[in-house]
This record gives structure tokens, C-alpha cells and sequence, in this order.
């Protein structure tokens, strides 16, 4: 039976007893060597050769990461890059996350103004309209922009809200040069970012996106910047679950990211990335598994979930 998207989530978190994601962020150039070296997969001039060998280090992943973590998020940019059959391998990558039980959030940041993020909203969220693609999988929430304001959020709300999904909505980042926008100070003293959290908040609030447990299908991106601000995000969006980047490879620590969550333990998911999926370049990984690449990025998640800590238990 279908799921409020924030409920489902809520409880695939304390399935797994950890709020973290795995981000799939594949590059090429650093698979590991017993994949980028094999028969067929070892010619990056190639676009078959090498989105294979990128699908083949994906597959792995997954498996490797989901008896631990609740969810993982792929970043169709880094498939997109190998044009059409990207696409393809993008969507069977949704697929084989779903198959092994997880949350899968499309890291693809669309935004457009109305029309055009209907289009958006339906190729990424929406069911297959389509009788030959009937059993087409989507990701269970996308990242999107909030630059054209409510219309161009509308229709990626309407699908969420219709189709038991959800949509993270980018309010405070993780790149440096973020702060020369979202930093801006308005008139009345708020911060951009601030302001963009409070009618996010607004929007997440209305009773058609709200699940049983007190949180919204709408839920927002917010990197930490600082204690005091943090916590001020997550004062102005007490209905959104936040989705959580910069952990590991960026910077951010377990200290940083807790201002995320609410004094019960919910409504943040905690991502990393290259730190978990690229562990065997690390010299720590590779002095306990030598070139066991995938023993390797299995410590790293258990590190990464072990850091990150158990949230405390939430009566359902």
C-alpha cells in the first residue's frame, strides 16, 4: 500500500537505525582497477565501454552499502555526461537501489518555470504513462531548485504529493561560493537562504503535503554552516526533513551536521559520497584491506553510520 514520502522514510531510518546516504557520484577516471582494467570496460574513449565499467562500479555500490544505510542518492549529472545510454543507465541504476529496499533521491537539482517543470517533474517522479515503459522505476525524491519561486516548484509538489514521493528543494548548499547569494542580507536583517528556508517552510506546511508524523513530503537541502545557523534552519523549517551534503570528503562533521536534527533524533538524512565510495584511496582503507576495494568502501559506510550515530527512537 502506498506511503507518505516522509513517513517512509521516517521508517526506513529506523529500520536501518541510521539517518546517512550514500551518494553515487561515479567518475571514470577513479574506478577502481579490477573494473576499469577488464575486457570491454577498459576504454574510456568508448561511451559503451566506459558507462559500463561505471554501471558495473554502481551495481557494487548499492549492494556493498544497503544492509547499512536507509537510502542512497544518485547524481544524474555524472550520467548525463554519456548522453542517451547515460540516461538509460541512470534510470536501471534507480531501479536496482529500489530492488534492494532502498530510498533512492535523484540528485538532478531541475527547476524551470511552470511548463517546463511539469515536464521535469513527470520524467523524474512520475509513473510511466507509457504502456511499453509500464514498469519503469523513478527515484522516490528529487532535489530541486526553488530560483522560479512557487510555479516552478508547483508541479514536482503536485506529483510528490499525488504519487507518494518527495522533493527536496535546495535551500542552503555546500559549495563555497554559495554564501555570495544565499549569504545576501535583506532588508529586516534576514539572509537569503533564510528567507528562502521560511517560504520553503510555508510551502511544506500546507496539510496536502503533510505526512502522519509531523513532516512534509517538501523537504529541503541544508549544508551546515555554523551551530547558531544551523539551528536557526531548523527552527524555520520544522515541517521539512533535511537532506544533509557535506559530509566527509567536503568537510562537514558528525558535531556539525547534529544542529540538523530536531531534540528527538528526526528529520535529517545525512549524505556523503567520495568519502564512502572512494575509500580505497585512502591510506587507512587500504592498510586494513590492501587493494580489496570493496571491503574498503564497506568500512567507510559502517564509518560513515558509526559517525553519524543512531537517532533516537520515535514511537510510530
Amino acid at each position: 500500500m502506498p506511503q507518505h514520502f516522509a513517513d517512509r522514510l521516517l521508517r526506513a531510518i529506523e529500520e536501518k537505525k541510521s539517518p546517512t546516504c550514500v551518494g553515487i557520484d561515479p567518475d571514470y577516471g577513479r574506478l577502481p582497477a579490477d573494473i576499469a582494467s577488464q575486457p570491454g570496460l577498459n576504454d574510456a574513449s568508448r561511451v559503451d565501454s566506459a558507462l559500463d565499467a561505471v554501471l558495473e562500479f554502481c551495481r557494487r555500490i548499492i549492494h556493498i552499502v544497503s544492509p547499512y544505510v536507509p537510502a542512497v542518492k544518485i547524481n544524474s549529472a555524472f550520467f548525463e555526461r554519456f548522453y542517451g545510454e547515460g540516461v538509460d543507465g541512470y534510470y536501471e541504476l534507480v531501479q536496482e537501489a529500489a530492488a534492494q529496499g532502498l530510498v533512492v533521491i535523484g540528485d538532478c537539482k531541475r527547476g524551470d518555470i511552470g511548463h517546463s517543470s511539469a515536464m521535469y517533474a513527470r520524467a523524474h517522479l512520475g509513473d510511466s504513462e507509457f504502456s511499453d515503459r509500464g514498469d519503469l522505476v523513478v527515484p522516490d525524491a528529487i532535489t530541486v531548485n526553488p530560483y522560479f519561486g512557487w510555479d516552478g516548484l508547483k508541479p514536482f509538489a503536485e506529483i510528490a504529493r499525488d504519487e507518494e514521493k518527495g522533493i527536496f528543494i535546495l535551500v542552503q548548499t555546500s559549495n563555497p561560493s554559495a554564501e555570495q547569494v544565499q549569504g545576501l542580507t535583506l532588508e529586516g536583517g534576514m539572509r537569503v537562504g533564510e528567507r528562502i528556508g521560511v517560504m520553503v517552510n510555508e510551502w511544506a506546511g500546507a496539510p496536502e503535503f503533510m505526512g502522519t508524523r509531523g513532516y512534509s513530503c517538501l523537504g529541503a537541502v541544508v549544508s551546515p554552516r555554523d551551530t547558531e545557523s544551523t539551528m536557526k534552519m531548523r527552527a524555520l523549517m520544522p515541517n521539512c526533513i533535511f537532506l544533509v551534503p557535506g559530509f566527509g570528503a567536503q568537510g562537514q562533521s558528525a558535531e556539525a551536521v547534529s544542529h540538523c536534527f530536531k531534540a528527538d533524533g528526526t528529520g535529517a538524512l545525512i549524505t556523503a559520497s567520495r568519502s564512502v565510495i572512494y575509500a580505497y584511496e585512502e591510506t587507512k582503507y587500504l592498510e586494513l584491506y590492501a587493494s580489496e576495494w570493496e571491503k574498503c568502501v564497506e568500512q567507510a559506510c559502517k564509518d560513515l553510520v558509526s559517525a553519524v550515530g543512531t537517532p533516537k527512537a520515535v514511537p510510530v
